[in-house]
């Protein structure tokens, strides 16, 4: 038996739809051919793929298995084709960038910005996941750029250009009696309950928060968790909790929340990252040097000026900054790391 792409489609769509006619219609065909096409992937596989129901299908756990590997084969095979186009066309052609959920907020948008002034024959199909799905598909070959915070716990193999760096700030609701403060120390948030990042979904903004308030002395009371932002920043607005956020999403300017620049906030900063093979092609290479080129204007403000730009709706540019990349061994540079580099103090 021979697994052809469009075997593999017909099978990934199926299981998305769970149903026979739905997916017939997807994949613009009749219904019989394509319960013929899965029974003889059945009978190929020896395996049982799908319960059969009155209405529709159920996937067996084999099934499901071998759905999300076939989805994984047909983005790699899709990627490897549009990588091989846009090498013979030089800087033209589709890239596939990956990105967490907390850069797309600030990071990305401005990414995208960049990219379409520069280099507009550069067309970046965008895709969300966790860091650690990121690294890996990267690594496949399904992702060709992926943007993440450090540290990711598997970078072997891959190259690591730190594009941004950013600080931690509070955020409380409207009518919270530390809304107009100019800072405040994490020591004071003792007594707050807090809405906190999930660990598995923001892992990174979850263990610097976790460290940072247990070195001031406390560990967050947390009321909910939330895992993005936008469901940290409900809770928040409702007044029931407040939470701990990266300062980009200050410039939202949202209505019911005020953000405060944390005091010692050189201890709450995570550094942004762009993963990528060591054999990138030109249209990546390209990327990733308009990245380090543009990179005050991806990073933008620091915390208080954020803060500023989410009451007033504007926004300030930085005058300068750096930007450094290095091969991955295995391990990435950490916010202690980037601080030692500062010459910050770790007390």
């Amino acid at each position: 038996m021979e697994l052809t792409p469009r075997l593999l489609e017909q099978f990934v769509v199926l299981a998305e739809e769970q149903h026979f006619g739905h997916a017939a219609r997807r994949l613009s065909m009749s219904q019989p051919p394509l319960s013929q096409a899965i029974q003889r992937l059945e009978r190929g596989l020896g395996v049982l793929l799908l319960e059969r129901t009155s209405r529709g299908v159920q996937l067996t756990a084999a099934g499901a298995a071998f759905a999300a590997d076939a989805k994984r084969l047909l983005e790699a095979q899709s990627a490897a084709v549009a990588r091989a186009r846009r090498i013979s066309r030089g800087v033209e052609g589709t890239v596939q960038l990956g990105y967490v959920s907390s850069l797309g907020y600030w990071h990305l948008p401005r990414l995208l910005t960049v990219a379409a002034r520069e280099v507009p024959d550069i067309r970046l199909n965008v895709r969300q996941r966790n860091s650690a799905e990121l690294a890996e598909q990267v690594r496949q070959g399904a992702v060709d750029l992926a943007l993440v915070r450090l540290p990711v716990t598997d970078l072997a193999g891959l190259q690591v250009l730190e594009v941004a760096e950013e600080r931690t700030v509070l955020a409380v609701p409207l009518g919270h009696p530390l809304a107009g403060a100019a800072c405040v120390p994490l020591s004071r948030l003792r007594d707050e309950e807090f809405v906190t990042a999930a660990p598995q979904a923001m892992s990174q903004l979850h263990e610097l928060i976790q460290d940072a308030c247990q070195e001031a002395g406390f560990v967050p009371r947390s009321r909910a968790q939330g895992e993005d932002l936008t469901s940290m920043l409900g809770y928040t607005a409702a007044g029931v909790c407040v939470s701990l956020v990266p300062e980009r999403v200050a410039a939202l300017g949202h209505p019911m929340v005020r953000f405060v620049p944390l005091e010692g906030g050189d201890r709450l900063v995570t550094t942004v990252a762009a993963l990528s093979r060591p054999t990138a092609d030109p249209a990546v290479a390209l990327l990733l040097e308009l990245m380090e080129r543009h990179r005050p204007e991806i990073e933008g403000p620091g915390a208080e000026r954020v803060a500023q730009a989410g009451e007033s709706g504007e926004t300030e540019e930085p005058q300068e900054a750096g930007s450094r990349r290095h091969q991955a061994s295995g391990e990435a540079p950490s916010g202690s790391a980037v601080r030692a580099r500062r010459g910050l103090s770790e007390e």
